[in-house]
């Protein structure tokens, strides 16, 4: 080590042995498999600062006492010397320049990684490591938890069998939010124009459109989409050196634990405060040294739509100081708005309904949690079943339910599914009944799993149950997430058997400080609850609950009513009959009669996001005829300009299937993608007219809908596609299906559609195959000039040619294409009726020739349409004449010239 005295470096080795003043610190890792000791011995030539050895004597102190960690969902850690499994001495040299009050630590150590340089460290490395180890082991901790006493069951640590989650960052901030889009609309072209996928590490690296660092990061997403999952996989990975080295420390707070706070009137808190709070092993003085260095800090602040308090970004009284105890709302405020600790590094979660707290202009970079992608799932269920060929297994079955498939983008449904399927595939096939096909049977059957293993463990189970469910009703009504052991739990009668096997099964635990606190887990596993407590409790009525339903207009009890509508088919009360018993089959009963009549008024109304709704509660009952009189007698649906989701697609394909017949769907402008159209693709084979003008088809979405032209099952007879960009490759992928011996459609539209004349020999053979029944085409506003109609005219000569209608309306035709036309109209197995030519260039010279067409014996034109095509005044009076003559001869034939 050098010493600089003026401008003499002299080399200097301090050795520090002193068995009196060891100090030690322990904990369980995989990587670091030391306990890590520190001897301090002062020598004559150099001695430490006042507050290096304080910091040593500090480090005896969380030998003695333990090391605790409070942090996500509340959960306290502790780390103590049974952990220990090695021990190894870390060397401590003292490096001094030039001044002797500027001193900095060097430890070795433990763990040195190949791929990257040890990070500076403001603060001392042994601070900086005892802060690592104590979040290493808490993030163990949350891997250990079980919830619940299945064999089965298993945790799934973040090193092995985490799946990396779509994350994507929108420049447009506050539309993006207000759009709510997920990882199904991704696919939509001029929807990932402006986005773009990132990943976790690099959340606060520099992009190309700014010069400077993020300080202030937005993550959202929906319930159960993995936010605070992902928050642990940073805090993780920070805590093992694989990323944010820069940052010396990461601190994690819930706004579900901040809220616990006031519970003690602690409403006032300064920032120093909060951390020792939190981070009980760290001192006052040495939380004071680590705020000076805001730059090398990172603060994770999880969960904001569950903050009882509201932000305010915008007020001018803010706080700069970490130790003035200020309303904790205001704290945070002055936290996120770099007032206080300016040059710290902010990373907030949220679902999107919250961030209206927010000043989005603040924000450096905006980013949405958006799922799994297709990829990703069968990654996620591999993992999960831990046997490759199970889960590829679990996962085709679900492959083939295009509801369950669609809602494991989400990673809450996704494990629900796994859990469950799991169990199923593992029981002998002799003793399985049948796999769940909806949400609801998903978490009947996860109920019954855990009723199952633990029916011998509760004297009065159902007892239990009604109470349990009782509360779940109570926190839906209440809009509560968080259930408190001294108020809900105790108000409920569940306090004797809280820590039962049984319920670790349904409820997951949390402890905050002294709180503890209960959480229905998995998601919507309280909404689920909620509905079995209406049927469970005899003396519950159902009609106060009816009319409670038809009043809410914010969503509140839309999950529930899902639930309330899947617990009422008769397969459920064979699974769970023996808790449920037969006489809640009236209850069943009449809810399915609600749900007829609220149906039927929200399926003719305007509301098309609250149709959809009510057709998502419609799929959890399949019943076919409370189906077709929810629709009404008409058979039509119309969601025109709808923002459909591919969770939408799949359950209005379900709806439609279930009803059988379905004689109109408008799907206008709701930009579709070929995904989307695989899933609508069964229940389009179910109805006879289908509008899907403007809806964004890129070319791609024709393979999957000429799949549903070919179906055996398809009843399709008019197919609208009018504004969409299909493209001549688009229509090619069509016209397979044309060609199919099964397809029935009689009418296709497909105006303004980016064609050329590349299709017209494909629509040309498609016109010409036997099994053809089309009749009217409609080709408007494309460019597909002489060449492309000449094609054309080829399968329209055809005797197997059905055509009866063709509209050509500014194709950019001249005189070029009139011969090829003028065969078709004198040829004998022509049933060409009606011929628009409008907004052409066809002239005299195209116009004599139509007209020797028109005096054949074989036409059979009754309307031709040739306006705005440069036609001489001249030649539209021989026209008017030629009317004539054919109206003499017993032909009324119209012709438009204007």
């Amino acid at each position: 080590m050098y010493v600089a005295d003026n401008n003499i470096m002299e080399k200097q080795t301090i050795n520090v042995e002193e068995e009196e003043e060891v100090c030690e610190w322990e904990c369980v890792h995989p990587k670091v498999e030391s306990l890590v000791s520190v001897n301090i011995k002062e020598e004559a030539e150099v001695k430490p600062s006042t507050t290096e050895t304080n910091r040593y004597k500090n480090m005896e102190s969380v030998k003695k006492d333990d090391l605790y960690l409070g942090c996500q969902d509340g959960a306290v850690t502790r780390l103590t010397s049974s952990q220990s499994r090695h021990v190894s001495r870390v060397n401590i040299k003292f490096e001094s320049l030039e001044s002797d009050t500027k001193k900095t630590e060097e430890i070795s150590s433990v763990e040195t990684l190949e791929d990257q340089p040890p990070p500076t460290n403001p603060f001392g490395n042994c601070l900086h490591e005892l802060h690592r180890l104590a979040v290493t082991e808490f993030i163990r901790n949350l891997e250990d938890q079980s919830l619940s006493g299945d064999p089965h069951n298993g945790s799934v640590d973040f090193e092995t069998r985490y799946t990396e989650l779509m994350i994507i960052e929108q420049d447009i901030k506050v539309e993006f939010v207000m759009n709510g889009k997920t990882c199904e609309r991704l696919e939509k072209k001029g929807e990932t124009k402006n986005c773009k996928r990132i990943e976790t590490e690099h959340l606060f690296s520099r992009s190309q459109r700014s010069e400077t660092l993020p300080r202030i990061v937005v993550v959202t997403g929906e319930s159960g989409i993995g936010k605070t999952t992902m928050i642990q996989k940073i805090m993780f990975d920070w805590a093992n050196g694989n990323q944010y080295q820069r940052f010396a420390f990461v601190f994690l707070f819930t706004f579900r634990d901040l809220n616990l706070l006031g519970y003690k009137n602690e409403q006032h808190m300064s920032l120093t405060k909060l951390i020792l709070r939190h981070y009980k092993y760290l001192s006052d003085s040495e939380v004071k040294e680590i705020l000076q260095k805001p730059e090398s800090l990172l603060f994770l602040l999880d969960g904001l739509d569950e903050f009882k308090h509201k932000l305010d970004l915008t007020q001018s009284l803010m706080c700069s100081d970490p130790d003035s105890c200020v309303p904790l709302n205001l704290l945070l405020s002055s936290l996120i708005s770099q007032t206080l600790l300016n040059g710290c590094s902010v990373l907030i979660t949220s679902r999107s309904m919250a961030l209206e707290a927010l000043d989005m202009q603040r924000v450096d970079r905006y980013v949405k949690v958006v799922g799994f992608v297709p990829e990703q799932k069968i990654i996620y269920f591999k993992k999960f079943f831990g046997d490759t060929d199970l889960g590829a297994k679990a996962f085709q079955y679900v492959e083939e339910n295009a509801i369950l498939y669609t809602m494991c983008f989400n990673p809450s449904y996704c494990w629900i599914i796994c859990r469950v399927l799991k169990n199923y595939f593992m029981t002998p096939e002799e003793e399985r009944g049948p796999a769940p096909r909806t949400l609801t049977e998903v978490y009947v059957m996860f109920f019954h799993i855990i009723l199952t293993n633990h029916r011998q463990e509760t004297e009065d189970q159902r007892k239990v149950l009604i109470q349990l469910a009782k509360m779940a009703y109570y926190a839906v009504n209440s809009k509560i997430r968080v259930l408190n052991e001294t108020q809900e739990i105790s108000t409920f009668g569940l306090q004797s058997v809280i820590t039962s096997s049984f319920l670790s099964g349904l409820l997951r635990r949390q402890s905050y400080q002294e709180h503890i606190t209960y959480t229905f887990y998995p998601l919507a596993l309280q909404e689920f609850m909620a509905a079995f407590y209406f049927y469970l409790d005899p003396s519950e009525g159902i009609e106060e609950l009816l009319v409670k339903l038809d009043l809410c207009k914010d969503g509140q009890f839309k999950i529930l009513i899902q639930f309330l509508l899947g617990l009422a088919r008769q397969s459920v009360f064979k699974t769970l009959g023996w808790i449920l018993g037969e006489s809640e089959r009236k209850k069943a009963i009449r809810i399915l009669k609600w749900m007829k009549h609220k149906a039927k008024q929200v399926l003719k109304g305007r509301d098309k996001s609250e149709a959809l709704l009510v057709c998502q509660w419609l799929c959890e009952t399949p019943n076919k005829k409370l189906i077709r009189d929810s629709i009404g007698k008409d058979l039509e649906m119309d969601f025109y300009g709808s923002a459909l989701s591919l969770l939408d697609c799949a359950v209005l394909s379900s709806v439609i299937s279930c009803c059988g017949e379905l004689k109109e769907l408008d799907l206008s402008k709701t930009h579709l993608t070929p995904e989307f159209i695989r899933r609508l693709a069964p229940g389009l084979n179910y109805c006879t007219n289908v509008m899907l003008i403007s809806s964004n088809f890129t070319s791609r979405c024709c393979s999957a809908l000429s799949l549903t032209l070919s179906s055996p099952h398809s009843r399709l007879t008019d197919l609208d596609l009018n504004y969409n960009k299909l493209d001549d490759s688009g229509v090619c992928l069509l016209c397979e299906g044309l060609k199919s011996a099964n397809c029935k459609l009689k009418t296709l539209c497909m105006v303004s559609c980016a064609l050329a004349s590349g299709c017209c020999s494909a629509l040309s053979s498609a016109l010409s195959t036997p099994h053809s029944q089309l009749t009217e085409l409609w080709l408007d506003f494309n460019d597909l000039e002489d060449l492309g109609v000449n094609l054309l005219c080829e399968g329209m000569r055809s005797e197997n040619c059905k055509l009866e209608t063709l509209r050509l309306n500014s194709c950019r035709l001249t005189s070029g294409c009139c011969s090829a036309l003028y065969s078709v109209l004198s040829a004998p197995h022509s049933h060409l009726t009606i011929l628009d030519l409008g907004i052409n260039n066809l002239e005299d010279k195209g116009v004599h020739l139509l007209c020797e067409g028109l005096k054949d014996k074989n036409c059979k034109l009754k309307t031709l349409g040739l306006a705005r095509n440069g036609i001489s005044e001249k030649e539209k009076w021989s026209l008017f004449f030629l009317e004539n003559e054919l109206y003499k001869s017993g032909r009324l034939v119209y012709i438009n010239t204007v």
